[in-house]
């Protein structure tokens, strides 16, 4: 089913807009509705707009008048505050988050500063906001927060994460993702503000910054480089193309129950090792060379407390949405790994840059 804007839903607040996920949110409802985008970023390593710039002007330059780029950190309340009342927004998209586990663990007070008082700070204000809202308005308005499957931990074998999972966070990163799920719930629960909450696997796909494995292993790999994978490479995640990632937020966002959580899987479950042998191979057929490309994989120490496994259950999803993933692994791989081939020197900018 297409996902539909509601028509009193004209100014969308999207925090972490020139993120990974945030910018394709923000290509998703740029192309298919008339909202006005209101793009929150702090504009650090991880921000980059040019995938934003390029669709605006592969659709027309018209666009730029519904995208409008704020550069905020949402850890400064004072200044978020006054944003809120600037814009006074119809919807808050909640995706913005220090979200790269190893930085976690060798600078944790950053991502308490960003993920935990980062969403107390937007909840305060959007509550703010809402208590002034019309009654027609409050039908309308929702806090979408946007969190990770990390806050359950780590699986064996045979289980998977659903929405009645305990929360058993491993690392600072997803410790601090836990946390800000917590507050979002208490303050529907506390002071009546319409939330809801998705949990979602390891996306993939194009923009994503060439310091996650795929994009990673598609660089080295073209530069002749080292391709690390930790451990043994036997620890397991589901694969999600940040697409249908899109596609389930809107699903949610727009027709999931008030104040409920949904947890969102790609059903793609591969090990690390797995997933760098099918890029291998892709390579070695598209761009082959003399050695081949599972030659140049290594494998590094393990980082600590690297969880295992991570699988969703996606009966609730389906089940009260209808939504399931449409690409498999295999597809979303193929394309992600021609985009990348096309877009190399996009990352190297990154890679030459650092956080």
């Amino acid at each position: 089913m297409i996902f539909k804007v509601p028509e009193l839903c004209k100014k969308i607040i999207i925090t972490g807009g020139a993120g990974f996920i945030g910018g394709t949110l923000v290509r998703k409802l740029l192309r298919d509705s008339e909202c006005k985008i209101f793009n929150i970023d702090k504009f650090g390593y991880a921000s980059d707009l040019t995938g934003i710039h390029n669709e605006i002007k592969l659709l027309g330059n018209d666009l730029k008048r519904r995208h409008n780029i704020i550069k905020i950190d949402i850890s400064n309340k004072q200044i978020l505050s006054k944003t809120f009342q600037d814009i006074d927004p119809d919807f808050v998209f909640h995706l913005a988050a220090e979200s790269h586990v190893d930085k976690s663990i060798e600078g944790p007070e950053i991502f308490l500063r960003s993920n935990v008082l980062g969403t107390f700070n937007l909840l305060e204000v959007s509550r703010e906001h809402f208590e002034k809202l019309s009654p027609e308005r409050k039908k309308v308005f929702r806090f979408h927060h946007v969190s990770t499957d990390e806050v359950f931990g780590s699986l064996n074998n045979k289980s998977k994460f659903s929405e009645k999972s305990p929360y058993r966070p491993n690392s600072p990163y997803s410790a601090s993702k836990a946390a800000s799920d917590h507050f979002v719930r208490a303050w529907q629960s506390t002071y009546g503000l319409p939330v809801s909450i998705s949990n979602c696997s390891n996306n993939f796909g194009p923009w994503q910054l060439p310091d996650k494995l795929i994009p990673l292993a598609i660089y080295n790999a073209i530069k002749d480089e080292l391709i690390p994978i930790y451990g043994n490479g036997q620890n397991i995640r589901d694969w999600l193309f940040v697409e249908d990632h899109i596609d389930a937020i809107l699903h949610v966002a727009f027709r999931g129950l008030e104040g409920s959580t949904y947890c969102i899987g790609g059903c793609n479950e591969y090990t690390n090792l797995e997933v760098v042998n099918l890029i291998c191979d892709f390579l070695n057929n598209k761009v082959p060379k003399t050695n081949d490309y599972k030659d140049q994989i290594s494998f590094v120490e393990d980082r600590p407390g690297h969880d295992f496994r991570y699988a969703i259950d996606n009966t609730f999803i389906y089940s009260d949405l209808g939504w399931k993933p449409t690409y498999s692994f295999e597809e979303g791989l193929r394309n992600t790994i021609s985009w990348y081939l096309e877009n190399i020197n996009w990352c190297e900018k990154f890679v030459n840059s650092g956080p």
